[in-house]
């Protein structure tokens, strides 16, 4: 079996809208933003993970910068594949992988179709994956906390990712009652840039609105730990000419309150679905955020007032899917909600 086990490298992947995680020997070894630069005109990798990222709107006509996911589903099939490709090459740079006999696990948001489950497998298939299992996301997330999540009490889980927020109830080692929705951090990012330019006039990129979410993104008008303004510097509309504007949090606050509305009616619609024994369950345990989107100042507060039910944000919200993904590869013969 040891033999058997070095022959057969196993690698878990949090293919995510924003970000790719790959676990490896309960290490993290990739962390990387899920963003690939192609050369137009020979279809090569020009970048990938971070150093593409940093090409992201600053490219000429010759180089391309592609986010293969959109809303937690593969949008290109090809470039979805040269990056997963990629970053298990990186993974081969600090240890010695065979890549074409790998065992992976990969997780996918819980509202998939079939189509779109296959997509992900193939993927990892032509990436050199040899046993391909799935997880749907609200289920590794709630094995990354360290939720039980075969015993016979409900815990809820509510994923707040890149593209997707998935909202499950978990019992038993099943998804009870769930809802995926496509409201999650890229949404919130295109909602500042939108307010940017209404409410200032002035026109900021994916990657500068990405960056006011992280350093002012706040749930609610007020805190108790106020971050500083964040200076936002970009041409105007109307005359082209540099401004420089200032970003307070209750400003990001306002910009994102109705996307965070959508989440909140979400959550109330799996709470009502959910069967009372566990609904029991889920109000004496509290309600967990994952996620990067679980970063958001203010935002278990806002939730535990609307909904009066405790939420907790996780340890280490932006790597739970991850970690969890990672403790299923490692039981993979005891678990039997992997797909295969």
């Amino acid at each position: 079996m040891g033999l058997f086990s070095f022959l057969t490298p196993e690698i878990a992947i949090d293919l995510g809208t924003a970000n790719t995680i790959i676990y490896y020997n309960d290490k993290i070894v990739v962390d990387e933003p899920s963003i690939v630069a192609i050369d137009q005109n020979t279809g090569r990798l020009v970048g990938i993970g971070n150093s593409a990222r940093q090409m992201h709107g600053k490219t000429h006509e010759n180089i391309r910068t592609i986010r293969p996911l959109r809303d937690g589903v593969i949008a290109d099939f090809k470039a979805a594949e040269m990056m997963i490709r990629g970053m298990i090459k990186m993974i081969n740079h600090r240890s010695r992988l065979f890549p074409n006999n790998l065992r992976i696990v990969v997780c996918i948001p819980s509202g998939s179709t079939e189509v779109e489950v296959r997509a992900v497998r193939d993927s990892a298939e032509h990436a050199g994956g040899r046993d391909v299992y799935m997880i749907y996301e609200p289920m590794a997330a709630a094995i990354g906390i360290g939720l039980d999540v075969e015993a016979p009490e409900g815990c809820m889980v509510v994923d707040i990712g890149g593209g997707t927020t998935e909202i499950a109830v978990i019992a038993l080692g099943g998804i009870v009652c769930n809802k995926s929705i496509r409201v999650a951090g890229d949404g919130f990012t295109y909602d500042i840039q939108a307010y940017m330019r209404y409410q200032h006039n002035i026109k900021v990129g994916e990657r500068t609105a990405e960056d006011i979410k992280i350093a002012v993104g706040s749930a609610l008008p007020e805190l108790e730990h106020a971050p500083d303004d964040f200076i936002v510097r970009g041409p105007n509309i109307m005359t082209a000419l540099p401004i420089e504007v200032p970003v307070s949090y209750q400003e990001v606050a306002h910009c994102l309150d109705k996307s965070i509305m959508k989440i909140e009616t979400a959550i109330l619609e799996v709470l009502e679905k959910t069967p009372p024994e566990l609904y029991a369950d889920i109000v004496n345990r509290g309600i967990y955020l994952a996620g990067g989107g679980a970063l958001l100042k203010g935002l278990d507060k806002r939730l535990t007032d609307k909904i009066n039910i405790p939420f907790h944000v996780a340890e280490d919200p932006l790597h739970a899917v991850a970690r969890g993904t990672s403790i299923a590869l490692k039981n993979v013969n005891r678990f039997s909600f992997l797909m295969r």
